[in-house]
This record gives C-alpha cells, structure tokens and sequence, in this order.
C-alpha cells in the first residue's frame, strides 16, 4: 500500500472532489484518479462513489478512514525515531485559526519556525468559526475560547486576559462608566456571542447585555471601531495591547473583574497520534506564547498616564 495514495484519499474524504484533492498534492486529475484507483486495487475494494460533479466515500471507505489518518501519522513517527530523532519533521502542516489570532501572532512567528523545521510545509487558514478538524483535514487548531469538546485532545498554550476599553475622545463625549450597571447607558462594540459582560464582584457575579452600537465577529474590527470612537468594547489583551499602550485605547471598569475561561490552547483530534510535525508545531507555539506575557505588562500603567 503506497502511503502517498492514503495522503490522496484523506484529502479527497476531505473535500469530496478529486482534482481539488490532487491539486493540493500536486498531481493532475488524471494521476489522481489512478492513485485512487490502484489504492482500491490494493486494498480490494471500492472507496469512493464517483460522478460528474463530486465523489462519496463508500461505507468501505468510511470504515477505512480513520485508520489512513492513524497510518499516516504513524508513518511519520516511525520515521521521525530513526537515528534517535535526527530526522527532521516533515510533510504538509495543516493548522486552522481564530483570523485576529492568526494574523497578529501565528503569522510572524512562523518565520523562524520554518527555519527551525525547513522540510515542513505550512497551510494555514484564518477563520473565526468553529472548524470540524476531522472533514477539514486539519492537523492542528488553534482556538481562543473555552473549550467544551471532550473528542479533541488539547494543551493550554497560554491564558488570556479580557478588558473592557474605549477611545479617550468616546469617554470625553459620553463619560465613563463608574460601575458595570453603568454600562446600559454607553454604546457598545460587540463580538458576535459575547454580548452579555460577566463582571465578578463583592455581592458575587454581575451580568450586564450590552446595547449594540455595532457587532461583528472579527476581533481587531472590534478593537478598531472602538478607537475610532464607536463605543466600549471587550477585547484580549493580546489584541489591544499596543492601542492601550499608544493611548489610542484606555481601560474601563478597571476595578471590576471580567469572568472568563478563556485561553488560547492546541487542539487535535483524539483518533490520532501524536505526529512529529504536530508535537513540533505545539512545543514551538507553547514556548512563543509563555514570553508573550508583555501583553499585559505595562498596559494598566500606560492606560492611565
């Protein structure tokens, strides 16, 4: 069994389309089909329902994915553990994101992982929503959130830290909240889903529904409209740190404690191993983002200067 052709059919269990699956693996549609149809030659059964338009996985090749994806990535260990490690990671890299999280931190800091890890390939998609790593064939995730999802595999990359803050020129014009009940009175720039403010306090937790002065669901948006003068908005701090420290943003509500879960953490899916290229890309990350704590350093002095 030619691991390359088990590459092709994940990809194609992926995206239901042959030529796009052969595209990203730099083969032609007429190889692609070949490659498919020599792996069900081998493997004595038909994976795949062609048309014209799209392909299926058979129930054949649903029974056989999960265990291409475990081939795989055992694969790759089993490479990785000869000559005691010495072989470099390598292969395509496929890694979802949260967008502002993607482009302000992962992006810069891939340059000196590629460096480290020159025979590995990175595919990188920035997008808000949550992603189903299994259909989108995503090796890794990066998430700022909660997490919930008991199926995925995760480790804490670092914790984040949520204020609320606004334009000195919004806080001018309309004054500045005293306490969170004060908040029903200001306008608001909201995340899409984070409408409603958790403060803890003395008395025990407050929840205040903000009023929409604009929503979106794209964090620097957010950031920008709020030094823009459009209202109070909540924002991580490594979103905002360098808009507070630059005076374009000021905190609010400093003596009032945001309640939140939230961390910035690496997800994969729990059917599979662990691969170098995955351990790789998770270790790199892990030690980048435990220095990133300047992203809170400072800003509570440079708010109030």
């Amino acid at each position: 069994m030619n691991l390359d052709h088990v590459r092709l059919f994940i990809r194609i269990a992926a995206l239901n389309n042959i030529s796009i699956a052969g595209k990203e693996l730099g083969l032609s549609p007429a190889v692609s089909s070949a490659h498919i149809g020599k792996l069900e030659a081998d493997l004595g059964v038909r994976l795949i329902h062609r048309t014209t338009r799209r392909v299926s996985l058979t129930e054949e090749g649903k029974a056989f994915l999960p265990h291409a994806l475990e081939l795989v990535d055992s694969a790759e260990m089993a490479r990785a553990s000869v000559g005691a490690g010495l072989i470099n990671p390598q292969g395509k890299l496929r890694v979802a994101a949260p967008a502002s999280l993607g482009r302000l931190h992962l992006i810069p800091a891939l340059t000196n992982f590629l460096k480290k890890y020159p025979d590995l390939q990175v595919d990188i998609y920035l997008n808000d929503s949550v992603t189903d790593m299994v259909e989108g064939g995503f090796d890794i995730a990066i998430r700022d959130a909660e997490l919930h999802d008991s199926s995925l595999i995760a480790r804490k990359l670092a914790p984040v830290t949520r204020v609320l803050c606004a334009s000195p020129s919004y806080l001018l014009k309309q004054g500045e909240p005293k306490t969170p009940e004060d908040l029903i009175n200001h306008c608001c720039v909201n995340l899409v889903g984070l409408e409603t403010w958790n403060f803890d306090s003395p008395s025990g937790p407050i929840s205040i529904k903000t009023h929409n002065k604009l929503r979106t669901d794209n964090g620097e948006a957010a950031r920008d409209a709020a030094v823009n003068g459009l209202g109070i908005t909540l924002c991580s701090t490594w979103c905002c740190h360098k808009e507070i420290q630059h005076g374009d943003l000021v905190l609010v509500l400093e003596n009032y404690k945001l309640i939140s879960k939230t961390a910035i953490w690496a997800v994969y899916p729990s059917s599979r191993l662990l691969a170098p290229k995955v351990r790789a890309f998770i270790d790199y990350f892990a030690e980048y983002f435990s220095e990133s704590d300047y992203w809170d350093k400072g800003i509570y002095g440079a708010s109030q200067s």
